[in-house]
């Protein structure tokens, strides 16, 4: 009888685990507003802009999301979501807009930068740069 107990409880165990990898892969979609999905970027994705994202990313940025935009940072692993993979075709398809607004609202691990990037310019910066993973 006891094995048939523990049998029982390893397999719900087992079961248990195998959930909690898979609940905590998948992430809700991050729906943008349709009037922020439309902003167009101001700023040409010149090399001023392009290197003034490229500071903004070393310093904000690059810890979770890794130095050539994979998901990769230092940071990575210590979150509860994967960090996003600039490279992708889904981040790509992304109007400039909706990578604004998602960078300057965040949520869950993502943080909100409307603090500590204010300047609406240095944020379309920072887009310009993300544009430039491959």
């Amino acid at each position: 009888m006891n094995s048939k107990i523990s049998i029982t409880f390893c397999l719900m165990a087992f079961a248990a685990l195998i959930m909690s990898f898979t609940f905590h892969s998948k992430q809700d979609p991050w729906v943008v507003p349709e009037k922020n999905a439309k902003m167009v970027n101001p700023l040409k994705g010149d090399a001023s802009s392009v290197s003034a994202g490229k500071s903004l990313w070393a310093k904000h940025c690059q810890s979770c999301h890794g130095k050539q935009g994979k998901g990769d940072g230092s940071k990575a692993a210590t979150l509860k979501t994967k960090p996003g993979d600039f490279t992708s075709a889904a981040f790509k398809g992304q109007s400039d807009g909706a990578i604004f607004y998602k960078s300057s609202e965040g949520r869950k691990d993502m943080p909100s930068f409307k603090k500590k990037i204010p300047d609406h310019d240095d944020v379309w910066s920072l887009v310009n740069y993300m544009r430039t993973f491959k």
